[in-house]
């Protein structure tokens, strides 16, 4: 634990039920946050694991279904953090993905799945910050936005064209926003690689994820494939005190795939 950066924050984390957001929400919680909203679409009974670790921490919970695609929805997330008059820290995490590894196939793929993943990954993200824009603004130190978005926006690689190019949206979205809102909110992205999490594993069946799993371990420079944890520190850190001049930035925290060190077939 990095010591207790984040005492008395109060941080609202979308898509917490598993993984990252999980990660993330407990992470804030053991470096000292008094109150850590949970955010979860449909999985219930995952987010009420997410937030007895964040009570055990220390820190309250606060459970909040809603699809960030909703306008509405959002606005409903932001608020549950009204009763303590601020957002210290906002984690947009909650995103989706159409599984279409071959970038060759444009078959694979429709307008739809477009509209769905921007929906989410873009949209969902604007909406957040504007819901929560005037809880940010209402602290004695500027507000902290961090985006989940993906070395896959960066390079153009990852699940499907469609998420790639979410994510791409998702970085120039930093961009602006965290010019349009400086100085009272800082805004930055995380970019993650391969992220060894459930999720990922239902998405292409376990036997493809251990090949992924092994196959980034041995090829990326820093032999690793991380853990949402390992991710999840990288996010914590860019909405932390430590950061506190940091603003417009996308951090790659991928173990060094984006060197392009991994051979085609990985990548």
């Amino acid at each position: 634990m990095a010591g207790r950066d984040f005492e008395d924050f109060v941080v609202v984390v979308t898509g917490a039920s598993t993984g990252l957001g999980r990660a993330i929400a407990v992470e804030t919680a053991a470096r000292g946050a008094k109150a850590v909203i949970v955010n979860y679409a449909r999985s219930a009974d995952e987010a009420e694991e997410t937030a007895r670790q964040v009570r055990d921490q220390g820190a309250e919970a606060v459970l909040v279904q809603g699809d960030v695609a909703s306008d509405e929805d959002c606005r409903r997330i932001a608020a549950a953090a009204a009763p303590y008059g601020r957002i210290d820290a906002l984690f947009n995490n909650a995103g989706v993905t159409k599984f279409a590894p071959n970038h060759a196939d444009l078959e694979a793929v429709s307008a739809e799945d477009f509209l769905n993943l921007y929906s989410v990954n873009v949209i969902g993200a604007f909406q957040m910050v504007r819901a929560a824009r005037a809880l940010l603004e209402a602290g004695e130190r500027p507000g902290a936005v961090v985006n989940t978005s993906s070395i896959a926006g960066v390079t153009g690689i990852g699940s499907s064209v469609p998420y790639a190019a979410s994510k791409g949206a998702m970085n120039t979205l930093t961009l602006s926003l965290a010019r349009a809102l400086a100085p009272h909110i800082r805004v930055n992205a995380v970019c993650p690689g391969f992220i060894d999490t459930p999720w990922f594993g239902k998405g292409v069946g376990a036997e493809r994820a251990r090949k992924i799993r092994e196959g980034t371990a041995a090829s990326t420079p820093l032999k690793a494939a991380s853990s949402a944890e390992d991710i999840a520190a990288a996010a914590v850190f860019l909405a932390s005190t430590s950061s506190r001049h940091v603003t417009g930035e996308t951090l790659l925290v991928d173990a060094g795939t984006h060197l392009g060190y991994a051979p085609l077939a990985m990548r």
